[in-house]
Parts: C-alpha cells; structure tokens; sequence
C-alpha cells in the first residue's frame, strides 16, 4: 500500500466523455480516451511501474496537501503548502458536448499563491494499457508523445513569451518528459494534455486559459442552476449530481457504473471488475435521481438511449429475447472479459480485468428497474413514442414467459443461478408500471396477461420468498440467507412501509447485514457466490437503509445512519463502492450507484422530516 495512494485520495475530472483521477497530491494516475471504456493512458493506479502518470508536486521535502472543488463546478484544485510558500494546481477538461470526439484536454494549471516555489513536473503516458511503447518529440512550444499504434498525446505550454524556453527539460530512457518550474506569488504557468490534437505543439497565452476556465466554470454552474433541490444536505446532494453527470457519456446519455476498472473489492482479492459501462439498473435509478433534482433533460437522454436498447432486444422481427445487463455508453453489447497480465493490480490486487464477463447473465430484476423509471419519466411528460411502446410490448411478452425461472441475481453473482427473491419482486414491478402506463396513455397492451403474471409473481414471492424461521422475506427461494437488495420493496410498493412482515424484515437486516450503520449486500459465507474472499460493506445499500428506514417512520434512526455515512465520504465528497472495516474506501471510485442511492435518500428523508 505504501506505493499506491488510497482509493479515496482522488477527485475525478470528467468533459462528459471520458474522465481522469488526480491524487491528492496531485497526480493523474487514471485517465483512458477517447471514451471512458478506451485504453488507458496514464493507469499507474492499477500499476504504480508500469501504468504511466503526470505528477505535479513541489521540489521540497515536506509539504502539505489539500484538495477541493470550486464551488458548483468540477474543477479540482490541489494546494501544496510548504514553509517557503504556498502553491496550487487547478485542474479541469474543457467540455466537450454531445458531438463524439477524439479531441479531449486535460487542463493542469500550476500557480504560486505565497512566497515562491519550485514544481516538478512528470509526464509519462503508457498507451493501451501499457501495451504500446512510444516515442516523444520536443518541440519550442511543448512536446509529442507518439506510440506505435499512431496514438499521440500532445503537450501544450500555457505561458508568456517573456518567459525563458525551459532550459531544464530532463528526458529518461523511457521517452518520458521531466521538468521543473519555479514560479513567485501571484504567478501562473501550466500545460494542457491533449488527444486528437489538430495540430502540433503551441502556446497557449494566460488569457487563452483565462477562456477555458472561465467557460468550464460558466458551464458547470448554469448546469448546476437547473437544481431544485432545496432540502438539507445540499452540499452532498449537489456535489453527487456533478459526479453523476461527470460520468455521464453526453452522445448517448448512458451512465457509466464508474470511471474506472479493476479497483478491489477486497485488497489483494479476485473480485476487481470494469466498471466501466452502462448498467440497465444503475442508469434507470439516475431517472429518479435526476428528476427529482430538476435535470429533465438528462433523464429524457437516458431513456432514449434505454429505448433504443429495448427496440433492439425486440428485433425486427416482432420476437424478443433477455435484455443485457449492461451495454458500452453507445450501445453496443461486446463486453468481453480480458486480464490484462502484465499489471499487478491496485496494491498488488490481480487480475487487472477489463470488459466484464457478467453482461450476458439472466438478471430478471432489470425489467422492472426499467419499466419503473419508464413510468417515472412518463408521470414527468417523458414519455414513449410508438415504436417505443410496441417494443416494450414485446419484451414484456418475453417476460411473460419466462420470468418463473432462475437467473443470476443483481450481485453479479458466479456461484450459478438461483430463483431471486428480489429479481421476482422486480418483474412484478415490470407488469405493474406496464398496466399504469397502458391504463393511464391508452395504449393497446395484453393487459389480461399481464395481469394474470403480476398476481402469480406476488403470490409467489409471498409463499416462497418469505421465511418463518427466519421472520424476513429471504435472498432465494428454498434459502434462509438475508439480502439488502430486498430493502426496495417497500420503495417500489411491493409491500407497505408499515407491514409487519416488512418491519420483522427490517429488524433481521438490522441484526446481520448491519454493522454500526453500514449494510453488507449478503454473506458470501452463507450464500457462496463463486469467488473467492470477503468484501466491505456496500455503501449503495446503507443509503437504501435510509430510505427504507425513512418510509417505515423510523425517521430518527434515519437520520443518524445517514450523517454517519456522509461522513464516511472522501475529503471531496466521493464515494467508492465498498467501506471496510478501517474505514477506508473499495473498489470502483466513484461508484454512480453510491451518489443515486445518495440522493434519493436525502429526499425520501428530507420528506419525512419535513412531515414531522
């Protein structure tokens, strides 16, 4: 652990196409493009060695950090303190819009705040993974970092022309750029790393950069002005919509799952997974979160961008099969799983994978994560056109027949499928906002049919998913393990907040799944999931813990579980997937499920309050 930074030590950096991760100490150790789901160019979080950086740092021995954003936006900015002076690095990604590009720039602008100081500068890109070696090429204005596939990184200065050429440009065998850069109070000086660049090296002048920042941040606050949110908690809820919207692929409207792949969910663990592509379920619960802050517009994005998956999976054809769980932010459904062996992993934490092997599995549970946010929408004038609502009509009819059978269950789980208590609660969410839907816009609909799958699905899950011995509704059918995934039924009207077999439900996750405010999903000891190791609490389900203990009327118990998890947050308000028992952050950094579950729970208990 020593040579890597922990996985909350970072503030993500996004242009709505792809993102970067800046250390604390401010190093970009992960940044892939052109896309999210691109190659790497700096990975050196997933291989100190061999992942390629670009490190900002005072010369001086000791020094102090702190990092924060500007307020309402997503520029980051890292102060270095030191008994000579004080200096900072303001980072940001000029947006670049809904057009697909090969051209994004990372802005890494270097100032001296007090008394003077010098800063080393390291460049050093590994391309694809650090599959492909490079050549560099200096030029007067800044340099070219070539690999051999014809990738290029290029290098800008951001300078004066009274300023001397740096004449203490260092090179390394590896073709790596080293440089130092000395600077007096109120003096600013700095680069811009480019891909796709139209052009060689140039200069920009002070005033050229003053245009970028003043247009970043002119965007993010007029984006972040849209909000309506006007409950407690804002600065967290507010800073969980700029990180979901970080990480939202603007030519698609697809949410990313996270920005990054392979972070552990156990350190030295097997459980490293991509994170890097749109979930089905996480993208449909953004619906909710974004219009219940006031961001129409990207809702109506993603439920585009679900609709066309939909009328894919319905073929032209008129027959239907499963949908995926998960799709790349275009679209397309080729996922598959590589380890990339020459990486040792996070903290030593192999396999490095990338692509993700569970897009094909048979999770049940998404037809109703979908249809749910589909009527959500709808109820808020996003509604489906034609061709949408017979290819919802053929999907269903797949459903009809064949959601009596076992699948894989939400979790990803490898250990072979199993009749999920949570995947049959969830396609009876499918059938039920269908006939809402069907009932409330007139719309053609086998509705007899439906009606028929909702009653046998709640019939069932009530004879099967329910245990005495066990007072709570289970994680499987024929099972007595206890599953925080079923903490939404209550959400979804499955069950009511106030039944007793949902407050005897609640009482038994209280007892097992919680530890001092914080939820596992499950016990892998009790219920085996093909892998091998333990894994932190998930920090998804402590903030559905909220929520449902907020319906329920336990307001106060609410309350003290969400102030103790907000302050399990990183210094900038970011949340991983997982929490272990130091304290410390877990796999995929930020995880988008961790920031909706956040802010749905803010306003569920915001509301209850609110009615005390």
């Amino acid at each position: 652990m020593d040579d890597y930074p922990l996985i909350e030590n970072h503030g993500l950096l996004g242009d709505l196409q792809t993102a970067a991760l800046v250390t604390a100490d401010g190093t970009v150790d992960w940044f892939c493009v052109p896309r999210f789901d691109s190659p790497s160019v700096f990975g050196a979080l997933l291989d100190k060695e061999k992942g390629g950086h670009c490190t900002v740092r005072p010369i001086h021995a000791t020094y102090a950090t702190r990092q924060l954003y500007l307020p309402d936006t997503a520029v980051l900015v890292t102060r270095f303190m030191t008994e000579a002076g004080a200096g900072e690095v303001l980072d940001f990604m000029p947006v670049t819009g809904r057009t697909v590009t090969s051209r994004h720039r990372l802005v890494r602008m270097v100032r001296c705040v007090r008394g003077s100081m010098t800063f080393d500068i390291e460049i050093a890109p590994r391309f694809d993974y650090g599959r492909k070696a490079h050549r560099m090429h200096i030029t007067e204005h800044g340099a070219v970092f070539a690999a051999e596939d014809g990738t290029e990184l290029t290098v800008h200065s951001i300078r004066e022309p009274e300023d001397e050429r740096m004449l203490d440009v260092r090179i390394d065998r590896q073709d790596d750029l080293h440089f130092s850069l000395t600077l007096r109070a109120g003096q600013q000086r700095g680069l811009i790393l480019e891909s796709g660049a139209d052009g060689p090296p140039h200069e920009f002048r002070l005033a050229d950069y003053q245009r970028l920042f003043d247009d970043t941040v002119a965007f993010w606050r007029s984006w972040m002005g849209q909000s309506r949110y006007s409950g407690r908690w804002r600065e967290a809820v507010e800073r969980s919509a700029i990180t979901l919207k970080l990480m939202t692929y603007a030519p698609s409207g697809a949410l990313v799952a996270a920005p990054t792949a392979a972070l552990p969910e156990q350190l030295g663990g097997e459980r490293n997974w991509d994170y890097r592509f749109t979930w089905i379920r996480d993208a449909s619960f953004s619906v909710y979160a974004l219009l219940g802050l006031g961001f129409t517009e990207e809702a109506k994005a993603f439920i585009v961008w679900l609709g066309n998956r939909v009328k894919e999976r319905a073929g032209s054809d008129g027959d239907s099969g499963p949908l995926n769980i998960m799709y790349k932010v275009d679209g397309s459904s080729d996922l598959e799983e590589q380890i990339l062996d020459h990486w040792e992993g996070y903290a030593g934490s192999a396999p490095v994978r990338i692509g993700n092997g569970a897009a094909t599995q048979l999770q049940l549970d998404i037809y109703g994560e979908a249809l749910d946010s589909i009527h959500f929408a709808d109820r808020h004038g996003i509604q489906l056109g034609h061709h949408g609502w017979t290819s919802l009509l053929t999907n269903l009819d797949w459903l009809a027949d064949h959601w009596d059978q076992a699948g894989d269950g939400l979790w990803e789980s490898r250990g072979g499928r199993k009749n999920y208590t949570y995947g049959r609660v969830m396609s009876w969410v499918a059938f039920d906002r269908a006939l809402r839907l069907a009932e409330s816009n007139g719309r053609p609909a086998a509705a007899a049919r439906w009606h028929g799958a909702r009653d046998d699905i709640y019939e069932q899950v009530m004879a099967k998913g329910w245990s005495e011995e066990r007072r709570a509704f289970v994680q499987h059918y024929g099972g007595e393990v206890l599953d925080s995934s079923l903490l939404r039924m209550a959400t979804v009207g499955f069950i009511t907040p106030e039944d007793p077999l949902w407050i005897s439900t609640l009482d038994a996750m209280e007892q097992e799944l919680v530890s001092d405010s914080l939820v596992y999903r499950y016990d892998p000891a009790a219920s085996p999931d093909g892998l091998r190791g333990t894994e932190g609490t998930f920090s998804l389900c402590t903030f559905m813990y909220v929520d449902a203990l907020a319906r329920a009327g336990r307001t106060n118990r609410a309350r003290l579980v969400f102030e103790k998890m907000l302050g399990y947050a990183n210094h900038l308000g970011l949340y991983a997937e997982e929490i272990d028992l130091t304290g410390r952050q877990l796999g995929n950094f930020p995880q988008a499920f961790t920031h909706l579950a956040l802010i749905d729970a803010a306003i569920t208990l915001n509301a209850s309050l609110d009615r005390r």
